[in-house]
């Protein structure tokens, strides 16, 4: 990383909080750590971050409650809630609120830094996409339209479909994470939405069989791949 990005950490166990902190620092990111609530909301207030990491249980004021004042005074900012909750509800509220991602403890440090890379490039293809189209091989798609073009061949994309060439497209050639589409999309990683999104691949796969440079390929226990050529 050119620039160190700034991760606002808030976490009450004082070991994971530390650990937490010091591998984003060994993997060149700038993370400040703080106990509760009310001081991160103070040092939010004070200082520019780039990304929010968040507990949901901690003293003072709950990782919910910082959220939604950190969303009322930042609307683009990434949130990642950080919990031992499992619970269905928690997740969905944690989503309703504005989170980006929610991460159930334990977790691995490697999934952590997945996660916010995952959630940083889609920000980064977020802003630097205001034509709204991509190349992709010889195919144009226009996501405002929902329209992937190959010659004078135009398909019209359901919603889910256009979502998730989307995804695959802000993450050409770079494994897009399985459950991070299912949550962005679907916003639960369920059993029966898993199946869906596999549906939805196929469906992909069909439309683009028209060029066979471009190819959507499983990598097993993590997510898919669209390979596509490098476009000038």
């Amino acid at each position: 990383m050119d620039e160190k990005l700034r991760i606002l950490l808030c976490e009450d166990d004082e070991n994971l909080g530390m650990l937490l902190r010091e591998y984003l620092q060994a993997k060149g990111y700038s993370a400040e750590l703080f106990p509760d609530g009310e001081a991160g909301y103070k040092a939010f207030l004070k200082n520019k971050y780039d990304l929010c990491v968040l507990d949901v249980m901690m003293p003072k004021k709950d990782g919910f409650t910082l959220a939604q004042e950190i969303r009322q005074a930042n609307t683009e900012i990434p949130i990642i809630f950080l919990t031992a909750k499992t619970l269905k509800e928690d997740i969905l509220e944690g989503f309703k609120i504005g989170a980006d991602d929610y991460i159930t403890k334990p977790f691995s440090m490697e999934e952590l830094t997945f996660r916010i890379e995952a959630i940083l490039r889609r920000v980064r293809g977020k802003r630097n996409r205001e034509s709204n189209m991509y190349k992709i091989g010889r195919f144009t798609f226009d996501t405002q339209k929902q329209i992937l073009s190959i010659g004078d061949k135009q398909t019209k994309l359901t919603t889910k479909e256009s979502e998730l060439l989307g995804l695959l497209c802000a993450h050409a050639n770079e494994i897009l994470q399985r459950d991070f589409a299912l949550k962005t999309i679907w916003i639960d990683d369920n059993y029966f939405n898993a199946r869906s999104m596999d549906v939805y691949i196929t469906k992909l796969r069909k439309h683009l069989k028209d060029d066979d440079s471009i190819e959507i390929i499983n990598i097993h226990g993590k997510g898919y791949k669209l390979i596509t050529p490098d476009q000038d």
